[in-house]
């Protein structure tokens, strides 16, 4: 139903778990965790712009389809684990490049020091 690059609304929780808010997300996870999960990997976006280490910026030229209403950025940190039941609805898709740059950044925050 849902794939790798998807830009998806869905209620995103706060990070002192305080409550949440329905914000878009990228999907992250591949097709072989699909096979084995009803839940989705997915990275938060957000309208509030910043430059942090590991934000990168997202514009309409990042999408293959659809449309963002303003100018986001992907908060790559910010990962979550969410059941596809949750999903208010697709969105759009992100190009390649776009999952090859959250994927960079991944593997920065997750590697062996």
């Amino acid at each position: 139903m849902y794939e790798q690059r998807d830009l998806l609304l869905v209620p995103f929780p706060f990070s002192d778990q305080s409550g949440k808010k329905v914000r878009p997300v990228i999907v992250v996870s591949n097709n072989q965790f699909k096979d084995h999960s009803d839940d989705l990997l997915v990275v938060g976006v957000t309208s509030n712009i910043s430059k942090d280490k590991y934000t990168l910026y997202l514009s309409n030229q990042d999408l293959e389809n659809g449309r963002l209403s303003t100018e986001c950025c992907i908060k790559v940190e910010n990962i979550l684990k969410i059941d596809t039941e949750l999903v208010v609805k697709k969105i759009g898709k992100v190009k390649k490049s776009t999952l090859k740059n959250i994927i960079s950044i991944l593997s920065e925050i997750l590697k062996d020091e």
